[in-house]
């Protein structure tokens, strides 16, 4: 691949004409129509499937997230393998004639855990992230010599497919207005990237956000949607950059959905007539998102404005590429609006991916949680004080899941007495039992306090869920676990042992199939594992296994965790089965981690199509 770079890479070149206020591709003036896709959240046996969808529709350029976090979730240990290898993206996009507008960060939001940024980060307690702090700026030095270095050969003049960069993400927004932490930043880019790359900064459509989000030998972007005058906007962008293309960097499709929300769309007339609009103005425009994914495993970010809030599993966004990859309705008035500004392919647009609805799977219960210490047999490396806070995740190199926290009741408590949160120290929602029976939950912002009863010396058990950390706004120093004291009645509880639970470990190695069960298989409420088995069929085509009556948890199939359900507070009611995490011929093994409360039936339906409204929502 490299040669073949190498060799027509004298010819080329991508530059903006300030004279003319476009883009110059090999010396021609040049409009991109680019739509995002993040490689992040769809199988790798997916990416050259959704590429040529989003090239048939007529674009000529792709937008590109890198989640710094996908790659080093571990310090200093760098993955690019399997569904992390971003240079067969590239080459993928390259082969199917797309461009590639990068956008490495560090910070990314997309909805994505933390923002991209690793929680590794935060094992530096006092760090000022996205700022010129010394720990913050040696950490995303040493990141960007290892990516930016990769990226060197695929930009577009060195004969990849790489035509502009953004340096950091929608900085304007983030209180820090940190002019040193961009110059740095943009002294890093052109160190590993060379001067000829156009590097840009995106911003949101107000002066304050374009004021601190942008900087000189920047060009200045901005970002807006449907509820937007677009005449305005680009007014807005001028001021900033009077000379040069107009660009709109994230013309939003859609929207996400939040746990408790309602499913969200946005119009399809909407989103043709101000495309074409901008296009006929010259405008280079980016369609976010155009193919949106699925947070699998732990990846979902949350937001925080009056309270936390967790972005749900799916990313469908409304999208005109649904979470599968489907062309919708939107799609085709898309194609039908670019068709009047550049030649679509000739050919019939690649059909949605085939379904199929499996049916009922019946699991059983496998394991309770009271001797969740079983499954990972290693606990923190010493036990916590008794000062805030008591211990975050990051401390026992536990980044992503669950973690029990063990104690013991310091006296008895025969009546109703209230454990509390003081400072809101859930981070973010808390299963509690005593002697292994579930007394019930507490949760970040929303429920600090529940009642306990119970003999001295009895065994409190309390799991915490990482619920995904905070990717947008001030709160992104987002710690998991036990934040601060609990008080039980007038007592501070004391004495703690900590156990990181390594469910997905577990999963993979088959630990938690039928078969392999502990002792403690009363029934009741509560944290509990389930586990059964798909029966091969000879299709391995996608699906959507849909939970009806289980309150709140998390599935894995074959191993692949697929992301979290909470069908009572919705929107979501199905998650997606890609057909590549499925056996035609081997049986498939089904685990349920189910957190609260599981339905008498135990019975979990695949379908051949998704429901991501709540019930009773129109679409």
């Amino acid at each position: 691949i490299l040669i073949m770079l190498i060799v027509h890479a004298d010819s080329r070149s991508f530059s903006i004409d300030y004279k003319n206020n476009c883009f110059r591709k090999d010396g021609k003036p040049f409009q991109y129509i680019s739509g995002s896709i993040h490689y992040s959240r769809i199988p790798r046996e997916y990416w050259k499937d959704r590429l040529l969808k989003m090239y048939m529709t007529g674009l000529n350029a792709i937008q590109v997230y890198v989640p710094w976090n996908f790659h080093e979730t571990l310090q200093g240990v760098f993955n690019f393998a399997g569904d992390r290898d971003l240079e067969y993206f590239l080459n993928l996009a390259n082969q199917t004639g797309l461009l590639v507008i990068l956008r490495p960060g560090p910070y990314i939001c997309a909805e994505w855990e933390m923002g991209g940024l690793p929680a590794w980060l935060l094992q530096k307690p006092n760090i000022i992230l996205r700022s010129a702090d010394t720990e913050y700026l040696k950490a995303t030095s040493v990141w960007f010599g290892v990516l930016l270095t990769k990226m060197r050969p695929w930009l577009y003049q060195n004969g990849g497919n790489i035509i502009s960069v953004q340096v950091e993400n929608e900085y304007g927004s983030y209180f820090a207005c940190d002019y040193n932490y961009m110059r740095h930043l943009h002294n890093l880019f052109r160190l590993f990237l060379g001067e000829d790359v156009i590097l840009f900064t995106t911003d949101g459509n107000t002066d304050k956000e374009m004021i601190c989000g942008t900087l000189e030998g920047l060009y200045a972007t901005i970002d807006f949607g449907t509820d937007t005058n677009i005449t305005a906007a680009f007014i807005r962008q001028r001021r900033f950059e009077p000379k040069g293309p107009l660009v709109n960097s994230e013309f939003y499709t859609g929207w996400l959905d939040h746990w408790g929300d309602k499913h969200a769309s946005v119009d399809t007339v909407k989103v043709s007539k101000m495309l074409g609009e901008m296009l006929s103005m010259g405008a280079s425009v980016n369609m976010y998102m155009f193919e949106g994914g699925t947070n699998f495993g732990y990846w979902n970010g949350a937001d925080h404005d009056t309270r936390f809030r967790s972005v749900v599993t799916s990313y469908d966004y409304n999208a005109p590429l649904s979470e599968a990859g489907d062309p919708t309705d939107k799609l085709l008035a898309i194609r039908d609006v670019i068709k009047n500004f550049r030649d679509i392919p000739v050919g019939p647009m690649p059909p949605a991916t085939p379904k199929f609805a499996y049916g009922f799977v019946t699991l059983q219960k496998v394991w309770t949680f009271h001797i969740a210490k079983l499954i990972c047999k290693i606990s923190c490396p010493y036990k916590p004080s008794y000062s805030v806070p008591i211990l975050c995740y990051v401390n026992c190199v536990q980044y992503y899941g669950s973690m029990l926290y063990r104690t013991t009741l310091p006296r008895n408590v025969p009546e109703p007495t209230p454990l509390i949160s003081p400072l809101n120290g859930i981070h973010d929602r808390a299963y509690v039992s005593v002697n292994g029976v579930y007394k019930g939950l507490m949760e970040r912002d929303t429920a600090l306090v529940m009642n306990v009863t119970g003999q001295q010396g009895d065994q409190l058990d309390i799991i915490v869920e990482n619920m995904g950390r905070v990717n947008f706004g001030s709160y992104i120093n987002d710690n998991k676990g036990l934040l601060g004291n609990l008080i039980l009645g007038n007592d501070v509880l004391t004495d703690w042992s900590i156990y990181p639970l390594d469910i997905d470990t577990a999963v993979a190695n088959g630990w938690l199939q039928a078969g392999h069960s502990g002792s403690g298989m009363e029934a009741g409420d509560g944290p509990m594992i389930y586990s059964g088995t798909l029966k091969p069929t000879g299709l391995a085509w996608d699906t959507f296994v849909k939970l009806n009556g289980w309150t709140k948890g998390q599935v894995w199939v074959n191993g692949v965790n697929l992301g979290r359900y909470w069908p009572q507070r919705g929107p979501q009611q199905t998650l997606y089965v890609p057909g590549p995490f499925l056996s035609a011929t081997q049986p498939n093994n089904i685990t349920v981690l189910e957190l609260e409360r599981a339905p008498s039936h135990r019975r979990i339906l695949f379908m051949d199509r998704p429901q991501l409204n709540s019930p009773g929502q129109k679409t």
